[in-house]
């Protein structure tokens, strides 16, 4: 018995550390073996199969996946790397990373549910269309999660007295749960992750308009004769009852939209404002301005639930389990995922050097078409801001030079992130709760396969495209 626990423990020890002794002061990522990064694998796969295979259990039990996987990862951390390094890293993301990230979700997410649009309009092509281009545009400044709950219930009211209107949502996840947020740090997790480690503001805007652009106008024109031949199809057969009947539309709740305004105002303060003021905890330095962008976020969240009435909330079927899923699940993601960018800071000297080996090219420079592809398709099964985190580090960690020299590996990361979570219903989270309103509203969404048919028939060709086009 004692030889196979020792034998157990020699096992466990190589997978933990297959290469020198721990250096002090950090948690040692070049000497971190791939059994480390299993918490994190956990983590995702747990996100991305859990609402699929057992939804029931999973929808009472999420927080307690997203803990036990946590604790996989902070009790060995702590013992084998020392107390203070594993306090030092976890606080390091907690402050810096997740407490910002969730506390702009938290603020979009709270201030756009208080935008209530009402009425209905006639789903035409061109209706459908306009309404479409509108919540794409919108993605970007209120995040693809505030554009799709805005959005999708005036979309559906349109098209509810028409046969065929699956092909609106799934376009609509398509645009405006996905690719329409590419084009600022709000509009997508993701990028604003990006923007948390040094990516101006604006970069996005300007490197990513092209890739955007290009994908939007395909989608919009061929979303435009896909509609008109279903529209046309429909002529001569009796005409369906209309559940909710044209009338003119109203916007409910517009004082969300000046807080909207305030919180760009925020995010530009923080990126411009330097006082050069920090304040230390535990070697986690906090810049004054990050510190006063939050508190302004927080702020106008809590404006946004005092000046919105009660019933435009509630005409939005607005409650607090996504955010709260979100705070939980993006927890235990952003704790297991300290080892792993840990390990890929260590480059080829680290456990991914081969994964370093697919993204770089025979001279040394990055494979940019590995990129889009690697971050895209990694963002269609498991959730896209872990993703970007890990290709961002795997690209060398540094915003300045990666905005600089390696603009177009960024780009490539980015793009593969935002547009790519559109190729199934769990790449990105606005995806699975458009789907459940309009299975809700009685739309005939198809299946997980189903859906991932129509991705792979529409998006695969156009991100096909733009490989050759933009980033060879």
């Amino acid at each position: 018995m004692k030889s196979i626990l020792t034998a157990a423990g020699a096992a466990l020890a190589f997978a933990l550390f297959p290469q020198s002794a721990l250096a002090a002061g950090d948690i040692g990522g070049a000497t971190m073996g791939v059994a480390w990064a299993l918490p994190f694998a956990g983590m995702l796969l747990s996100i991305a199969l859990g609402p699929i295979l057992f939804p029931h259990f999973w929808e009472h039990n999420y927080g307690k996946f997203a803990a036990f996987w946590a604790v996989l990862v902070l009790v060995p951390l702590m013992l084998l790397r020392g107390f203070e390094p594993a306090l030092g890293a976890l606080l390091h993301t907690a402050l810096l990373e997740y407490l910002p990230f969730i506390i702009l979700l938290f603020a979009l997410f709270t201030i756009a549910g208080g935008i209530l649009v009402m009425g209905n309009l006639h789903g035409t092509p061109a209706t459908n269309t306009t309404l479409l281009a509108i919540g794409t545009v919108m993605a970007s400044f209120v995040g693809t999660t505030g554009a799709s709950i805005i959005m999708i219930r005036p979309l559906l009211r349109a098209n509810d007295n028409r046969r065929h209107n699956v092909h609106v949502v799934v376009f609509f996840i398509f645009l405006v749960s996905n690719i329409g947020g590419s084009l600022t740090p709000l509009g997508d997790p993701p990028l604003f992750l990006g923007f948390l480690r040094g990516v101006s503001f604006f970069w996005t805007t300007t490197h990513l308009l092209p890739e955007t652009s290009f994908a939007v106008a395909i989608l919009l024109v061929l979303f435009f004769a896909l509609d008109s031949y279903l529209f046309r199809k429909e002529e001569g057969l009796p005409v369906l009852k209309d559940p909710t009947p044209d009338r003119a539309i109203k916007l409910y709740g517009k004082v969300n939209i000046l807080l909207l305004g305030g919180v760009i105002l925020a995010i530009l303060m923080s990126a411009n404002w330097k006082p050069d003021v920090t304040f230390t905890i535990q070697g986690v330095h906090l810049e004054l301005q990050n510190l006063v962008r939050d508190a302004i976020l927080l702020g106008l969240a809590l404006l946004s639930l005092k000046l919105t009435p009660k019933p435009v909330r509630a005409g939005n079927e607005f409650s607090w389990g996504p955010i709260l899923e979100v705070a939980k699940l993006f927890a235990g993601i952003f704790t297991c995922i300290i080892p792993v960018l840990a390990m890929l800071q260590a480059g080829k000297d680290g456990a991914f050097s081969s994964l370093v080996a697919m993204v770089t090219n025979a001279d040394g420079s990055a494979n940019n078409v590995a990129y889009f592809w690697l971050t895209g398709i990694l963002s269609s099964f498991l959730d896209n801001a872990p993703t970007y985190l890990v290709f961002f580090e795997l690209a060398g960690g540094d915003a300045k030079a990666l905005m600089a020299t390696g603009a177009l590996t960024l780009t490539a990361i980015s793009a593969g992130a935002v547009f790519m979570g559109a190729n199934t219903y769990i790449g990105n989270a606005p995806n699975f709760m458009v789907y459940a309103i309009a299975k809700d509203r009685k739309v005939a969404m198809p299946s997980f396969f189903g859906y991932m048919a129509w991705s792979g028939g529409i998006l695969i060709p156009i991100f096909l495209l733009q490989t050759l086009i933009f980033f060879r």
